[in-house]
């Protein structure tokens, strides 16, 4: 009887100490994917950042250009009329 006792609270110990590895296993995986995830984030919120200045950069050159385009179209009517005021080809 009393070495049946003993299995039985050593198997139970043993199934005890093999759950508690597990828990703690699993536990670790799950703290290095929210790791994992939280790298991520910031990687992609760099990323994010970083694709948002180079709109804005392009933004600003493309107002840049219009403005420029405009001062040409300008110029271009300006010189129309002049070419047709001194009587030149239309």
């Amino acid at each position: 009887m009393d070495a049946g006792i003993t299995l039985l609270g050593s198997t139970l110990a043993c199934v005890g100490v093999l759950g508690a590895a597990l828990v703690a296993y699993l536990g670790k995986r799950g703290e290095n994917a929210l790791t994992g995830y939280s790298s991520l984030t910031e990687r992609l919120q760099s990323e994010r950042d970083r694709l948002e200045r180079q709109v804005a950069e392009r933004d600003s050159r493309i107002a840049e250009l219009a403005t420029l385009h405009a001062a040409d179209q300008s110029e271009i009517a300006r010189l129309r009329l002049d070419v047709h005021r001194l009587g030149g080809p239309q």
